[in-house]
């Protein structure tokens, strides 16, 4: 039986190309919601209904590869870890590495998913440079790389990022791709408490080395296992260089390779996605409820937490509030997947009824019900 975040779909379709994609919007009138490998439903609230459960993976094609551009171009059906393979063989990435496996690449779009280093090379709003997409109404549009003519001036790529599939399908992408780098060296430092992970993670940000990724991981409570992970890619004499520079500055000991659970998302209880300012994250530890544990991005403020299931979490959000921060959750059920609307609500709505005026598109997976 398929089904989506728990709501059963009335019917499957898993179209071949781009036509067949636009076909079945066009012939389709009830609510239509679009997912990838599914590894990442439960990151939007649960759709209100789904008359058809679009699959994007039979859309699996690398369309082109430019390595002298360093640009690539493939069907959303794309298992990310499968074009990682396809690149490393002519000594390139595509520079996220979101943790689970088989996603796909309208899968990681349509969720804005990223992992650790994100740090050095960005998130997909970075990467991104082209997008095709679907609309409600079978309308075939493009926008960036390799385009003649873009829509209503909006730049699609941005927009689809974290869309959720609540704007039209993403069909095909454009990357923009970076060389791989031929060494790397991690730094492993024990953290004694959430005043000391702040002060390494604001260390490390003021210094002038450039990591790829900074890695925090907490247990039950911080101190207890905890660790800070800093990670370098570059030539072999640079990384040995950053390295004994990052152990000068922060303690700890240097490895070749990042420790197991480097950029693991958290299991069990409520698992929340953290957004705050990056100076804040002391503060952020501290908010947590008793026996959490989870992961941050250390110095680009987004953390994942699994908290109890019976978290405040409406307490913790207010906690959070005054350091620009969100909790949203990305595993679990029968709670308050985004909280509060805010102030940019007003203008999604009109973005939401600019592209899906029938709200036939993964309806209620966005903030507000949308």
């Amino acid at each position: 039986m398929a089904e989506v975040a728990g709501v059963v779909a009335g019917a499957v379709a898993t179209p071949a190309s781009v036509a067949e994609t636009a076909e079945v919007l066009r012939s389709s009138t009830g609510s239509v919601v679009p997912v990838g490998a599914g590894t990442k439903t439960g990151w939007a609230a649960p759709p209100a209904s789904c008359d058809l459960l679009l699959r994007t993976t039979g859309l699996d094609r690398v369309v082109e590869h430019a390595p002298g551009d360093l640009v690539v171009v493939a069907e959303a059906g794309v298992r990310l870890d499968a074009l990682r393979d396809r690149l490393a063989e002519h000594g390139q990435q595509l520079a996220l590495d979101p943790p689970e496996p088989g996603a796909t690449l309208g899968g990681v779009v349509g969720a804005n998913a990223s992992g650790p280093r994100r740090l050095r090379y960005g998130t997909v709003r970075d990467l991104l440079i082209g997008v095709t997409v679907v609309l409600a109404d079978g309308t075939v549009a493009r926008s960036g790389g390799k385009v003649v003519k873009n829509v209503a001036g909006y730049d699609l790529g941005k927009l689809y990022t974290g869309a959720h599939g609540s704007l039209g399908v993403v069909v095909s992408t454009a990357w923009r791709l970076h060389p791989l780098p031929p060494a790397a060296r991690t730094v492993l430092v024990p953290v004694r408490d959430t005043a000391h992970a702040g002060r390494l993670a604001a260390e490390l940000a003021r210094s002038p080395l450039t990591p790829a990724a900074a890695e925090l991981r907490w247990g039950g409570e911080l101190g207890e296992g905890a660790e800070f992970a800093v990670l370098f890619e570059s030539t072999e004499a640079s990384v040995r260089a950053q390295a004994r520079a990052a152990v000068a500055l922060l303690g700890g000991a240097a490895a070749k390779a990042p420790p197991a659970w480097f950029g693991a998302r958290p299991e069990g209880g409520l698992v929340l996605r953290l957004a705050y300012e990056p100076a804040a994250l002391t503060a952020v530890l501290d908010a947590l409820p008793d026996g959490s544990h989870g992961n941050a991005h250390a110095c680009t403020g987004v953390g994942y937490a699994a908290v109890p299931r019976d978290c405040d979490l409406a307490a913790l959000r207010a906690a959070l509030a005054p350091y620009d921060g969100s909790a949203v959750v990305v595993a679990g059920t029968g709670v308050d997947h985004w909280g509060p609307p805010g102030g940019a609500f007003g203008l999604m709505t009109r973005v939401k009824d600019q592209f899906d005026p029938g709200r036939r598109l993964s309806p209620g997976r966005l903030l507000g019900g949308l």
